[in-house]
């Protein structure tokens, strides 16, 4: 099964239509671009839905023996300052930043963009409207990204006011000053 975008220019969701049209559909995973766009996209399979986990297993142990910030999976969508309501594969918040929410923005769709993400492309992903996503958290306040593209074998590192960077697997990578210690290592997928 494919992405299926719907245009809802005309409708205009606000914030608080699109958290309720959210929750009453809680078995589709939603996005909303900055544009307004509705998007539904389809479960992962096996092999994606396994890669997703080990990456967030590792962020989550650096996470753990640093106590920098909060860990979050793909069922979070984040409220972008400039527009959007995304959610990324893998994504990371830090402490202080994470500690300006009250209590009610943290439950719900975190109005935030989360100072790290990792997408990771599926089989059934456009690699353009994944490279669209990161510049949405660009945009917003992204400090660093990594799109980690199995297809080509390739990661694509976002930061901002820099052109993306595209280095070919296997690689290693750091977290540089954003998660500082953080560090992944990923050979070619099969």
């Amino acid at each position: 099964m494919a992405t299926v975008i719907l245009n809802l220019n005309t409708v205009n969701l606000t914030d608080e239509q699109f958290y309720r049209l959210c929750q009453v559909n809680q078995d589709w995973q939603l996005e909303r671009t900055a544009q307004g766009e509705l998007i539904v996209m389809p479960p992962v399979g096996g092999i994606s839905g396994n890669r997703e986990a080990d990456l967030i297993s590792l962020l989550w142990l650096w996470n753990h023996q640093t106590g920098l910030g909060k860990v979050f999976s793909s069922s979070t969508i984040f409220r972008l300052p400039k527009g959007g309501d995304r959610s990324p594969d893998v994504a990371w918040v830090s402490l202080p930043r994470w500690q300006t929410l009250s209590r009610e923005q943290q439950e719900k769709f975190p109005p935030i963009c989360p100072d790290f993400v990792i997408e990771l492309r599926s089989r059934t992903d456009s690699l353009e409207e994944i490279q669209a996503k990161m510049l949405e958290y660009l945009n917003s306040g992204l400090q660093l990204g990594w799109l980690i593209n199995p297809q080509q074998q390739q990661v694509e590192i976002y930061r901002p006011s820099q052109s993306v960077e595209i280095i070919e697997l296997p690689t290693d990578l750091t977290g540089e000053d954003v998660l500082p210690g953080f560090s992944l290592s990923l050979s070619p997928f099969e």
